[in-house]
């Protein structure tokens, strides 16, 4: 498999991943002595997940239509991306002043203990994080083997079309269409 594709594929797969992660459960809280217990998805404890798909889905079009220079940056905030996706996942868990705010029942106004566990969540955004990660550092060691943008679409030089913007801008004045 050639490397752009590769890389393409392990950033739709991370950002599937992370957008995944922001549907699960990722924190459940139980107040004891009978009460409901509270599930959060990784979009009510953290943002960041469905954040960082975007972006890097975002990048991953750029990257597209970008030269060599501009692919290895894009692949390097790929990476970083991941990178802090994998901080999400390993470090972002609610306190109980959080999970108050969040749901008041679990207050500890209301209550004098909650067992708070950890979801499903985490594991798939840890696992889109490593594959930005290893996309993003593919994509900076092989930027430059990658096909460039096709200049299939642009019209060849001769005409006004081809000459300056000034020249354009005449033919413009002038009544003439220089995209025809």
């Amino acid at each position: 498999m050639k490397s752009q594709r590769l890389v393409d594929l392990l950033v739709l797969v991370g950002a599937a991943l992370l957008a995944l992660a922001a549907y699960l459960t990722w924190t459940t809280a139980d107040p004891g002595n009978g009460r409901e217990v509270v599930t959060l998805a990784g979009k009510d404890v953290t943002k960041a997940p469905i954040t960082i798909a975007l972006a890097s889905v975002v990048a991953l079009v750029v990257v597209r239509l970008a030269g060599t220079a501009m692919r290895r940056i894009l692949s390097g905030l790929v990476a970083v991306l991941g990178a802090a996706a994998i901080l999400v996942a390993t470090q972002v868990r609610p306190s109980s002043a959080e999970l108050a705010r969040l749901r008041p029942a679990l207050s500890e106004v209301v209550t004098d203990h909650v067992t708070v566990s950890t979801g499903a969540a985490p594991w798939p955004a840890l696992a889109g994080g490593v594959a930005l990660v290893v996309a993003g550092m593919l994509g900076v060691l092989t930027a430059h083997r990658w096909r460039g943008p096709t200049a299939r679409y642009e019209r060849p030089g001769d005409g006004v079309a081809g000459g300056t913007p000034a020249d354009q801008w005449k033919a413009i004045d002038a009544g003439e269409d220089p995209t025809a």
